[in-house]
């Protein structure tokens, strides 16, 4: 996938917010909120709409969701909106937002198994890739959200899952090795130790008139010290 190629908004798209095929080319403009710059945290696509066997539906989970544009995708979709915003007034047409950001060339939607065997095919084998399903990547969106280190949580929201059990035995094989990196991250966030015994003083460091003083207190067959840890603290230094 290659920046400048026709389909690379489309593919980036899938990777990035892990849309299906059918509610790839569903997808209308009116669908994307850019925010007011890229810094906006306002900014997303909201999924409400599929495209299966021929006709419009809702997306699989049956409510519409909301995903989080990232900078990238915010760019690259943004460029081509502006892209289509031209022609459209060049048209006479003042707005894109009821048009389709990924229509089929000859006009329409652009059919779930067209966008697989016509355009998905032809990338991975220019590519030297094996065959994989599209659906791959929204696994790998999610797969890529881990490894960012987003809570499982924000995962499940962002691909809908009907709960974290899903996303959790969906993905779960991939949490261990994001585990271990917090708890390595532990040892870089805590301050060496001094030992115990580094806090005790030698007996000859303790001053000779301390240590008459202890013989004096412990006298009378009481069990003695040297450690003055025990008996008074503020003796130290």
């Amino acid at each position: 996938m290659e920046r400048g190629k026709p389909n690379f908004p489309l593919f980036l798209t899938a990777l990035r917010a892990g849309l299906r095929r059918g509610e790839l080319g569903a997808l209308k403009w009116g669908d994307i909120q850019f925010g007011a710059s890229e810094q906006d945290a306002n900014r997303y696509i909201l999924v409400q709409r599929n495209y299966v066997y021929g006709q419009f539906t809702t997306p699989k989970s049956n409510k519409p969701r909301r995903v989080d544009l990232s900078r990238q995708l915010r760019a690259t979709l943004l460029a081509l909106r502006d892209e289509k915003l031209m022609k459209a007034f060049l048209a006479g047409k003042n707005s894109v937002s009821d048009e389709l950001v990924f229509p089929a060339p000859e006009g329409g939607v652009l059919d779930p198994d067209n966008l697989y065997d016509r355009y998905f095919l032809p990338v991975l084998e220019k590519a030297g890739l094996r065959r994989i399903r599209l659906h791959d990547l929204r696994h790998t969106f999610g797969y890529l959200l881990i490894q960012a280190g987003a809570p499982v949580p924000y995962i499940r929201d962002q691909m809908v899952h009907s709960g974290i059990r899903v996303t959790a035995d969906v993905y779960g094989h991939l949490l261990p090795g994001a585990n271990v990196a917090c708890i390595d991250r532990l040892d870089a966030a805590t301050a060496p130790q001094l030992s115990a015994t580094l806090l005790q003083p030698a007996e000859n460091a303790i001053p000779i008139e301390v240590r008459q003083l202890i013989e004096k207190i412990s006298a009378g067959g009481e069990t003695r010290t040297h450690d003055l840890g025990i008996m008074r603290p503020s003796l130290y230094p």
